[in-house]
């Protein structure tokens, strides 16, 4: 993993940038049904990662709420 992370991080927007440059090279009009379809994608990865990490620092407030709680009450 710890060659992973790196290699993907890197090799990725290679990727999408080398596919966005070859559906250039194919088709002019293509890249832009291709951008678009990568940014709504893009948009919606970072919309569940927002929400899932709202929802867990909501958990956590309540969870060190409840122990706060509990603690009082003893």
């Amino acid at each position: 993993m710890k060659i992973a992370k790196p290699l993907l991080i890197v090799s990725t927007p290679l990727g999408v940038i080398g596919g966005l440059v070859e559906a250039y090279r194919l088709t002019g009009g293509l890249v832009i049904l291709a951008a678009a379809m990568v940014t709504l994608l893009s948009a919606a990865a970072g919309t569940v990662v927002y929400t899932v990490r709202k929802e867990a620092a909501a958990e956590t407030q309540r969870r060190s709420t409840a122990a706060a709680q509990t603690g009082a009450l003893t």
